[in-house]
């Protein structure tokens, strides 16, 4: 293969990656794949000696690698907020992410059908939320979702580990959506027949 080809292919590379972390909601994966693509773009620049290019994606290679490590030090702080299905702000928030919802679950229709609610807050900002209908020490989730920004796992983690301390001992959820499997194995549910179960 000719190198000129080799050389604009990897050029091509480091720019798809570039743009490809634009369309990133999560800070860490735009940070690091922007990384990815301005290092690869400095390489590229370097081979056509185009120096002032290479100068300028190494350093901001540099300024992402210096964002990043303060995203990861910086420790999420969440709280939980109870509240009631009818609580005007549950409305507001199902409404303002309902497209993205109902990619998860799409078979969610009514809060009328819970009888609670977890909303896990950071600082002022609503994170994630958790419906479901409580039994003895069981909760049949409806909806465990957190929003795009914090969709790391972290969320679920604080959730679970607080609704053990509140004497829940198990979750579990009916007709999972394929977007949702892969979550919920990451969580730590078990699949039994059609059901998804975690022991907390």
């Amino acid at each position: 293969m000719n190198e000129t080809y080799i050389v604009g292919a990897i050029g091509y590379v480091g720019s798809a990656l570039v743009l490809i972390s634009m369309l990133m909601t999560s800070a860490v994966r735009l940070r690091a794949i922007n990384t990815t693509g301005s290092l690869i773009f400095t390489g590229y620049a370097l081979a056509i000696q185009s120096y002032p290019t290479a100068a300028m994606n190494f350093s901001l290679a540099l300024i992402n690698i210096y964002n990043l490590a303060k995203l990861l030090k910086n420790k999420k702080e969440y709280s939980i907020v109870t509240l009631q299905p009818d609580d005007a702000f549950i409305t507001y928030f199902l409404n303002l992410y309902k497209a993205d919802i109902e990619k998860f679950f799409p078979e969610f229709v009514r809060t009328e059908e819970c009888d609670c609610v977890y909303l896990v807050c950071r600082g002022t900002e609503a994170a994630g939320i958790l419906l479901g209908t409580k039994s003895g020490a069981s909760i049949d989730v409806k909806i465990d979702y957190a929003t795009p920004v914090y969709r790391d796992c972290s969320v679920g983690k604080y959730l679970y580990s607080y609704l053990a301390s509140q004497q829940i001992s198990e979750l579990f959820t009916e007709n999972v959506s394929e977007n949702h499997k892969s979550y919920l194995k990451k969580m730590g549910f078990l699949q039994e027949d059609k059901r998804f179960v975690k022991k907390l």
